[in-house]
């Protein structure tokens, strides 16, 4: 095996931006999703899956855990201006990532398509379409939806490769 230069950085990814294919898979199966919850639920009406799980349709003016929710309506510009800009944020970021980054790739693809998923429904609906309700007893956490599932794993993927990958490739540096 080669030695390789501590100083040498990596060579970049090829073809980073195909990543963005999971993006466009994620935004087609959370807007199914919530087409489909649209159609069938109920608007708040639960409909009992599991003893701690509810298909409860939720429309979430707000952002998480309808955050802003109660305003008269200057959060969707926001909300969708944030989506918009971290969107373009983190494609910009993943057309720079190196060779062996693919777990970043795939978490900014994830955050990317859960943005623009919700991004979508702020700008045609005027909310998000929230359906997934987990709960025990007599407490509820806040509904979401297949685009916030997502960006949590996205989130959980960039925190992961920020201190475990990081230290797995300063030791093989």
């Amino acid at each position: 095996m080669p030695e390789t230069d501590k100083g040498a950085q990596a060579a970049p990814m090829h073809k980073p931006l195909r990543w963005l294919w999971l993006a466009v898979a994620w935004i087609a199966l959370d807007l199914g999703t919530k087409a489909l919850a649209s159609a069938t639920l109920g608007y708040a009406r639960p409909l009992e899956v599991l003893p701690f799980f509810n298909l409860t349709l939720l429309h979430n003016t707000g952002a998480a855990f309808s955050f802003l929710a109660d305003h008269p309506g200057w959060q969707r510009w926001l909300f969708a201006a944030i989506a918009v800009a971290a969107s373009v944020g983190l494609t910009l970021w993943m057309r720079r990532l190196k060779a062996g980054e693919g777990l970043l790739a795939a978490s900014l693809a994830l955050v990317i398509g859960g943005a623009l998923g919700n991004l979508y429904d702020r700008l045609v609906h005027g909310y998000v379409v929230d359906f997934l309700s987990f709960h025990a007893a007599g407490w509820y956490y806040p509904a979401f939806n297949v685009a916030d599932i997502g960006i949590t794993l996205g989130a959980i993927g960039l925190i992961w490769e920020s201190t475990i990958g990081e230290r797995r490739r300063a030791r093989r540096a």
